[in-house]
């Protein structure tokens, strides 16, 4: 392997240029897939923009950060290649540094939060990295991987504040820009800022005009804490199905690169996230984490109403969902479009009582999920019970002509939610 000479440190604002996205992007060619960028009819239909799709969870561990992992390792001097490499990551960071670390034969060794997905965990493990996990939080993951670096003298490489990692990530606005050079906007989930950084500052270069849009889980709006602050600061996170955007302050590096290039920040709900992770499933028949989902969950809120009629792209950056979740995310996606509503109800505990609230049900079109009783706590009236009854429905105008029917039948209704 060559060894590279490495530049003197640039200041933050000059530290990735356009030319180092593309000589990064010659770099890693040769162990990096092209992913396509395609056409969704049905997302277009759906948002009213004209979508494009990048589809980077289609690289072998899932996710875009393989970019920028096999471009910091390539740059390693023959010394740190040696001893090998550190770094923390809520998962997809470390799965690229597993996997090109194996490819390139250079000992990686990730230290993940204990709310790790474990199949991010198993694949790392797969891949011959070692893999510690240590806190609550990504910063305490860090905190240590920052520790076992000076202690061992292993080369720590940040997965969204490196100048090598976020011009490795820049790659892919390049890519973009080929497949649709007209584009008129970019929709970029953010997490540390890595990845907003390197595709700003390679699409701003190739086409000045096209509109950059972050978009932040509301759980972990750490870039919008920043900008408000004027500088990264350290914002409080919540469980968020986006686990891969969950960072408490985004770099230093990757905020001073991104704050200046970027048009539009907006932040998501966890409703918002399962429900583009359900469209992307049912109308793209793509499996997309949270954090990847994050573009569609913009684009089908605020962003999609300012960006009608345009070319929009979103980048479905990582796929790495837990298998162990998905039914979890899908039910929570179908109760926020509608599709599944909870509700309870009083009925004669006679023979018949429960026969006359499903024939209402099946009546108004529904499909009974669940029907659980609840007799001890029902009231004095030892001749009814209450029942907590889930179904299944085609919208939510379907749920409210259900709610209505029930109720002109008699039966006392109390929603989960309430019909919209």
């Amino acid at each position: 392997m060559t060894t590279p000479t490495r530049e003197p440190e640039r200041p933050l604002a000059e530290s990735v240029t356009p030319a180092d996205i593309e000589a990064a992007a010659e770099r890693i060619a040769g162990g990096i897939y092209r992913s396509p960028c395609v056409p969704s009819i049905p997302l277009s239909e759906l948002t009213g923009c004209e979508i494009f799709c990048k589809l980077d969870l289609l690289q072998r561990t899932g996710s875009f950060k393989e970019r920028g992992a096999r471009n910091a390792l390539l740059l390693l001097d023959e010394s740190q290649q040696a001893r090998g490499v550190v770094a923390a990551s809520a998962g997809n960071h470390a799965l690229g540094l597993a996997y090109h670390g194996s490819l390139l034969d250079i000992p990686v060794t990730v230290v993940m939060p204990r709310f790790a997905p474990l199949v991010k965990v198993a694949t790392c493990r797969r891949l011959g990295a070692t893999v510690l996990l240590e806190g609550e939080t990504f910063e305490d993951a860090r905190q240590r991987a920052v520790e076992m670096s000076e202690a061992d003298g292993l080369r720590l490489i940040h997965g969204f504040d490196d100048a090598e990692v976020i011009a490795g990530q820049g790659t892919m606005a390049l890519e973009v820009l080929e497949d649709v050079p007209d584009a008129d906007a970019i929709v970029v989930p953010t997490g540390g800022a890595g990845l907003l950084a390197g595709v700003a500052i390679a699409a701003k270069a190739v086409r000045p005009g096209i509109r950059i849009i972050s978009v932040e889980a509301a759980a972990a709006a750490s870039f919008t804490a920043s900008l408000a602050a004027g500088k990264p600061v350290m914002a409080p996170v919540r469980p968020t199905l986006a686990d891969g955007l969950a960072v408490g302050k985004v770099g230093e590096r990757s905020f001073v690169l991104a704050s200046s290039r970027v048009d539009r920040v907006l932040t998501v709900s966890e409703e918002a996230l399962s429900l583009a992770v359900l469209r992307l499933l049912e109308l793209e028949k793509t499996v997309c984490e949270g954090a990847g989902a994050a573009a569609l969950a913009a684009v089908m809120g605020e962003a999609g109403q300012e960006l009608a009629g345009r070319k929009v792209v979103l980048l479905l950056c990582g796929g790495n969902i837990d298998p162990t979740i998905l039914h979890r995310v899908i039910d929570h996606g179908l109760a926020a479009d509608g599709r599944l509503w909870r509700f309870t109800a009083h009925v004669s505990d006679r023979p018949g009582g429960i026969a006359r609230l499903t024939a209402a049900i099946a009546a108004a079109g529904a499909s009974v999920l669940e029907i659980k009783h609840d007799r001890a706590f029902s009231g004095p009236d030892v001749f009814s019970t209450t029942v907590e009854v889930t179904v299944e429905a085609a919208d939510r105008e379907h749920v409210s002509r259900l709610y209505q029917r029930l109720r002109d039948d008699g039966f006392q209704v109390v929603p989960a939610t309430a019909p919209r």
